[in-house]
């Protein structure tokens, strides 16, 4: 997947330090004027969101999109529940893996895509303690590595 026509607007960086990301789907995003408008500048966060499949649709919780600063009146909740626009094979796979045991679904991104608001979601399993520890310690050998190979080539 290129980069190219995307904006990014949020990332969830703790996500694949506190998951293991079994597969991503990219989902569209149904979202008031004013909403939008807020993406756009930029004020949005997702670190403690999750979504979850409920009467065969996919809905985003506690994702805050703050509110628009320029609206007179008619200005949005900033922690709605948001309906996320999959395709009805997707929400049937989810709705089988999410039930799963200890299988969630978390956002990774959110970004403008073609001009249309979206999300990038994990499949996602918790990492236990030391599942994180081994991710660390195999992240720090990697960069001793990186290291010593850089030093023997300046030689």
């Amino acid at each position: 997947m290129s980069n190219k026509g995307i904006k990014v607007i949020s990332t969830n960086r703790r996500a694949r330090h506190n998951y293991e990301i079994l597969d991503t789907f990219e989902a569209g995003m149904v979202l008031q004027g004013t909403e939008v408008k807020s993406l756009r500048l930029g004020r949005a966060n997702i670190k403690d969101s999750y979504a979850t499949v409920r009467g065969g649709e996919v809905f985003l919780y506690n994702m805050h999109i703050g509110k628009y600063p320029f609206a007179a009146y008619g200005n949005h909740d900033p922690l709605r529940p948001r309906k996320l626009l999959l395709h009805r094979e997707e929400i049937k796979r989810l709705t089988g893996k999410v039930k799963e045991k200890g299988q969630t679904l978390i956002p990774l991104q959110v970004h403008f895509k073609g001009g249309k608001a979206k999300v990038t979601l994990a499949l996602a399993m918790g990492k236990r303690k030391h599942d994180k520890r081994e991710a660390i310690r195999r992240r720090e050998e990697k960069r001793e590595m990186d290291r010593a190979k850089r030093e023997r080539n300046k030689v």
